[in-house]
């Protein structure tokens, strides 16, 4: 892993939706470096293009026009095959709401387990892959914990350990604390900055 090397390289990206008769600007002419182990927070008001960009990096989404490149990989050029092993091997997403990143029916461990079963690992493997990752974030404790018994933050973080299950060199936070109170922002933050610390992990929030 070449830590500090450019990883995600945005080139003069612009989206443009069209909403009924008219044409909203998302992003105009964005260009954006980011290193390979950085963790980056993304700045601005509501409907400022965050999100956007977020879905373009993690090829969600197609930029109107401009070049991104994550790695190797030019996004723009990718088939639909290379696209969806680029979203399973490349990028772990975390969302704003908890209840779109975990399974309501399967404890905390289980739901980290979860990405690995399409995996090389045999069971022992993501069990301990699994419990490494929650004790990452301080949630080792709640292990056995269904979502409706932890708490926002703590759901978030059951998250962000989830995202990682598989390693991949980048992970992606689409406002992960929008809907928890300060103190666990702060515990949310924390986490991320330890699982980029232990991983070198390429982090935007």
């Amino acid at each position: 892993m070449d830590v500090g090397a450019v990883f995600v390289d945005c080139d003069n990206l612009v989206k443009i939706y069209k909403v009924a008769d008219l044409e909203v600007v998302a992003l105009q002419g964005l260009d954006l470096q980011i290193a390979r182990g950085d963790m980056m927070a993304l700045v601005g008001a509501s409907g400022s293009g965050k999100s956007t960009l977020l879905n373009i990096i993690g090829g969600l989404d197609t930029p109107s026009a401009g070049t991104i490149t994550v790695g190797d990989r030019d996004l723009l050029n990718l088939s639909q095959n290379d696209r969806t092993q680029y979203q399973r091997q490349t990028v772990g997403f975390v969302w704003q709401q908890p209840a779109r990143n975990l399974l309501p029916y399967l404890t905390a461990l289980e739901n980290v387990e979860m990405p690995m079963m399409l995996g090389q690992l045999d069971a022992g493997q993501r069990r301990k892959r699994a419990l490494e990752l929650l004790e990452m974030v301080g949630l080792s404790d709640r292990a056995d914990f269904r979502p409706d018994r932890l708490s926002g933050g703590q759901q978030q973080r059951v998250a962000l350990a989830i995202a990682l299950a598989n390693n991949p060199p980048l992970l992606l936070a689409d406002e992960p604390t929008g809907q928890v109170d300060s103190a666990s922002a702060e515990s949310i933050f924390h986490a991320l900055r330890r699982l980029n610390e232990a991983y070198q992990t390429t982090i935007i929030v």
